[in-house]
């Protein structure tokens, strides 16, 4: 027979551990102390005594309470077996420990993405956005973008390359030899073009930053047009070649060719004018106070056509007034003849080149383009090419610079 030395439950000698406390059964001899109420003999861990029956379990703990605590038993799973009452027969016990606690389960779960990939993710994204908006700024490459130049004031616009015809239009009847043949050009590089013609004011800043003298005031048969340049929102005018070009330098440009001219006017369009001619450009029929009809006037009285437009009161307007193209330039017909670069050769386009023709290299005139206040229908035309001696200005001559793509 066993015993155990923590209950004193006796099992059989093939039981090893107690099925009430799990403690270690053996028959070697045990330490022993004497029964606080009997004085007989029992175990020193003994909870109650064998012989009066008296719970001594008190002294244990008192006893067990200086020596190091025992690591508490292993926890185990499910219910404990059942203890067999004091005083009856032995339990037959397993004979191996109680099984220990399964280990816990862990259920495998995917990562969720940290929150420093989506930090790395926005502020890439915001770095290339930056870097874009950049280039895009220093290179100027947004179709149509309008800046304003820091040296004039005005605004210029971005021209796209392109192919175009140039020349006379289909069903054009009014074109001259110098317009023909039509034919198909190519501007293979962007430009700069002036949003409107070079105004008075601009041109005031030229003058004063340069010692240059202001042009002589315009006058039309005795009648001022702009009084002491008075109206600084009129187009230039009375200026020469020279006048125009040295502005455009100064200004951080040049002026366009004839080929850059026609395309930037024409702006995708094939016709002769890119829109009704009333909404777009200032022209003898409304320049003036009251409209007229002045195809029938320089048929019928050419000598008077002057007087009838004096009278009248017609003359040069305040430039972007009239409804611009598609390339957002105004004044691209009417108001004011333009200076372009080229030197007149009236059989140009019969040998013409086909990419980035920039004119004769010699001559004796300067080409005009775009018509003026003064002219009828018939001279407001995209394709009408006319010249003037390079060192004359007039009373309806102006012009607009341009520049090269990293230019304004």
């Amino acid at each position: 027979m066993k015993t155990c030395p923590i209950c004193q439950q006796a099992y059989s000698d093939d039981v090893e551990f107690c099925a009430r406390d799990g403690a270690r059964l053996g028959g070697e001899a045990r330490e022993e102390r004497e029964c606080p109420y009997c004085a007989e003999r029992i175990l020193k861990k003994a909870r109650v005594c064998k012989h009066c029956g008296r719970d001594v379990d008190p002294l244990v703990k008192a006893d067990i309470a200086v020596q190091t605590p025992l690591p508490a038993p292993p926890e185990r799973i499910g219910e404990p077996p059942t203890a067999q009452p004091q005083g009856s027969e032995p339990v037959a016990a397993a004979s191996h420990p109680p099984a220990a606690a399964k280990p816990p389960q862990f259920r495998m779960m995917s990562e969720p993405p940290s929150k420093m990939k989506f930090v790395i993710i926005a502020v890439v994204a915001l770095i290339l956005i930056v870097a874009g908006v950049r280039y895009f700024s220093q290179r100027g490459v947004k179709k149509g973008e309008v800046r304003v130049n820091p040296n004039d004031g005005l605004k210029y616009v971005l021209i796209p390359p392109g192919t175009f015809m140039v020349g006379c239009s289909p069903g054009d009847t009014g074109c001259g030899d110098e317009e023909k043949p039509p034919h198909q050009v190519s501007i293979t590089k962007g430009f700069w073009l002036g949003q409107t013609e070079v105004t008075v004011g601009a041109y005031k800043r030229f003058a004063a930053a340069t010692g240059r003298k202001m042009p002589v005031e315009p006058n039309f048969s005795g009648r001022p047009l702009n009084p002491g340049w008075s109206d600084e929102a009129m187009p230039i005018v009375d200026v020469t070649w020279d006048d125009a070009q040295a502005y455009c330098s100064w200004a951080g440009g040049r002026l366009p060719t004839e080929a850059e001219w026609e395309y930037a006017a024409r702006a995708g369009s094939t016709a002769a004018r890119y829109d009704d001619l009333d909404e777009i450009a200032w022209y003898a029929d409304n320049s003036g106070r009251q409209r007229l009809d002045s195809t029938r006037i320089w048929s019928e009285d050419k000598a008077n056509y002057g007087n009838y437009l004096n009278e009248n009161g017609n003359g040069m307007h305040g430039v972007g007034q009239k409804r611009a193209n598609g390339f957002r330039l105004f004044d691209m017909l009417g108001n004011v003849w333009e200076w372009v670069n080229d030197w007149y050769d009236e059989s140009y386009y019969q040998n013409r080149p086909t990419q980035d023709p920039a004119g004769p290299t010699s001559g004796q005139q300067r080409v005009l383009r775009g018509g003026s206040w003064v002219g009828g229908p018939s001279d407001v035309r995209v394709s009408l090419r006319n010249r003037r001696n390079p060192g004359n200005g007039n009373f309806d001559l102006g012009f607009r610079c341009a520049g090269e793509v990293a230019g304004p």
